[in-house]
């Protein structure tokens, strides 16, 4: 067929973008990455017979998927040799990145499901993000996986199992997240040790992702006392020295802070709430996950 009877590539990929940038950073973590498999993915589309495709969402995610899972091959080696705890990239602003419909991890970008989704087979991770967040039969899961359905359909129950099980019970209503992160911030601006105490959890837990480039917690740092104790630290160390600011904002559609130094993001900082307390908090200082950061 002639470019000139070929249905326009980018009046049919544009709007889809966004849904296929949250599809690859679900998939691989790293936003950086995600928006290049989704541009990689509309050079393909440029060059393919689109005439002859009924369904160009189904076939873009197939798609994106398949040069995730070519990505995730090399990505693995590279996490095995990771320095210390690994974090996804911190998302600030992802319009449009939802999935189609409105099921219950249409617009989760949240670091706990990131963090489940890295512990499954990257073919788990796939066919559970196909089916259940963008509305893919099992057909279509197989065909990008390159499996027969009933495997693909297999892959997903195995998948739903852990994202059930690791999934908060109650998801903490925008006035509760609000009053806890208040008092978190509060607590932490004055580097109050007994006031963040009695902001977290019992079972709370605290990660940083410095990945061997900067100074970071080694391990995840459990219990409130800790936690704590860290965070007072970094208070001193970032908070209170002129030059460092921070500002408040979500960070993967949760309450966070990113703080600055001369303009530079240094680290974000979000904070899970649940049973209104405190339940974890994630800080990246890998200058490498930060460069997006505006």
């Amino acid at each position: 067929m002639s470019a000139a009877s070929q249905p326009d590539a980018a009046a049919a990929f544009e709007p889809l973008r966004g849904q296929l940038t949250g599809l690859a950073y679900r998939m691989l973590g790293s936003r950086a990455e995600a928006e290049d498999v989704v541009q990689e993915a509309y050079l393909r589309w440029h060059e393919a017979d689109r005439a002859a495709v009924r369904e160009p969402r189904a076939y873009l995610s197939r798609t994106v998927t398949r040069l995730c899972l070519d990505q995730l091959k090399s990505a693995r080696a590279r996490r095995d040799e990771y320095v210390g705890p690994w974090l996804p990239e911190p998302v600030l602003e992802h319009a449009g990145w939802s999935a189609p419909g409105s099921g219950e991890y249409a617009d989760d970008l949240s670091v706990a499901l990131l963090l489940t989704l890295e512990r499954l087979s990257p073919l788990e991770r796939a066919a559970f993000l196909l089916h259940d967040v963008f509305d893919l039969d099992f057909e279509q899961v197989g065909e990008a996986l390159g499996r027969e359905a009933a495997a693909c359909r297999q892959l997903a129950a195995r998948a739903r199992s852990h994202v059930r099980q690791e999934k908060p019970r109650f998801r903490p209503s925008p006035e509760e997240e609000a009053r806890v992160f208040a008092a978190f911030t509060a607590a932490l601006a004055q580097g109050d040790i007994a006031g963040l105490v009695q902001t977290l959890a019992q079972d709370a837990v605290f990660i940083a992702d410095g990945g061997g480039k900067v100074a970071a917690a080694g391990k995840p740092l459990l219990g409130p006392d800790r936690i704590a104790k860290f965070l007072a630290g970094i208070v001193r160390k970032h908070l209170l020295p002129v030059g460092y600011e921070y500002r408040m904002l979500r960070v993967n559609d949760l309450p966070g802070l990113l703080i600055t130094h001369g303009g530079r993001p240094i680290q974000t900082i979000a904070v899970e709430v649940r049973d209104g307390m405190v339940a974890a908090v994630y800080t990246v200082r890998n200058p490498d996950k930060l460069r997006h950061v505006q």
